[in-house]
């Protein structure tokens, strides 16, 4: 049954119109590379095609996250997030930037409403906002190597929002030590390391064979606070709609409040212009926020499952 959008066409319009957008971005005819479904096609993810998360308390985890703690290439990377996506398990992106993208055994049609669904591990008091990003393969090779159009959501130009933010992480000098970050403010902080919680050696991804990476994306203003100020309950309110791992009132499944609903129609490119693609091959969820919440670490989202509406 097909999901339909609440408000969605009016707060576009909106984002258009602050943006000062006069045309529609109409990505190139791709008509020959078009996949329709078939008998076989399934309506979820059909594989992962990249796995690069930040650092966090989750990634490397062998006990609630599931890691071996020997993966050692992105093959097994995606091995091991292709293996809990499966079980619908959560697969943790880590802090800002972390990310998954997977491919479908056919293309997704861009519909009236919403089109696609993501899966987090939202509830009430607790969101960890991914952006979605959407991709047509271009070239028909199957390769997730075209261009990536980010899906509007509802705080793309709120106050806060840096589209183009970058974090670079350091690997820490020895076992049992913060991962030391900087981003392209110019501001420095680190990713705690919780061993209480989450001992294994190290945060930082074990196939990740530099001594630095720098993930980039649209970064949310952080929403979390200390309820009471003693550091023993951590608020993390939802963000309006577009995002997953969100526990919004305006883009859920109404039987599953843990399922975000994306509408292809929201894509934009780098410079904010709406984009018209008939369809899409490829999924990015990348994690929104830079902050962490105390004892609960890192705000870093989650993603169990992705499949076509």
């Amino acid at each position: 049954m097909k999901i339909y959008k609440l408000l969605i066409t009016t707060t576009l319009a909106v984002f258009a119109s602050s943006c000062n957008i006069d045309e529609t971005f109409t990505a190139p005819d791709k008509e020959g590379y078009y996949r329709p479904q078939s008998a076989d096609s399934s309506m979820q993810w059909s594989k992962v095609v990249e796995y690069r998360p930040a650092p966090g308390q989750f990634i490397g985890d062998t006990k609630t996250s599931g890691f071996t703690g020997t993966e050692a290439s992105m093959a097994e990377a995606i091995a091991y997030a292709e293996m809990r996506l499966g079980k619908k398990s959560f697969v943790s992106l880590g802090g800002f930037g972390g990310y998954i993208a997977v491919g479908f055994d056919h293309s997704i049609d861009n519909n009236e409403g919403y089109d696609f669904a993501i899966q987090g591990n939202a509830f009430d008091g607790s969101s960890e906002p991914g952006v979605v990003w959407v991709m047509q393969d271009e070239d028909g090779n199957g390769e997730a190597d075209d261009t990536w159009y980010e899906l509007a959501g509802s705080d793309m130009t709120a106050e806060g929002t840096i589209r183009g933010y970058s974090v670079t992480y350091f690997r820490p000098t020895a076992d049992e030590q913060p991962v030391k970050w900087v981003d392209s403010e110019g501001v420095e902080g680190e990713i705690d390391y919780l061993k209480s919680y989450h001992p294994q050696p190290s945060y930082y991804p074990t196939w990740i064979a530099e001594d630095s990476y720098t993930l980039t994306g649209t970064r949310l203003k952080t929403q979390n606070y200390d309820k009471y100020g003693n550091g023993l309950m951590w608020i993390l309110p939802a963000y309006g709609w577009g995002y997953v791992d969100n526990y919004s009132q305006s883009d859920w499944l109404p039987t599953f409040k843990a399922v975000n609903c994306f509408d292809i129609s929201q894509a934009v490119d780098a410079d904010g212009r709406a984009v018209e693609l008939e369809y899409i091959d490829f999924v990015k969820v990348v994690t929104a926020c830079n902050g962490k919440s105390g004892h609960l670490g890192e705000i870093s989202t989650e993603v169990c499952d992705i499949y076509d509406l």
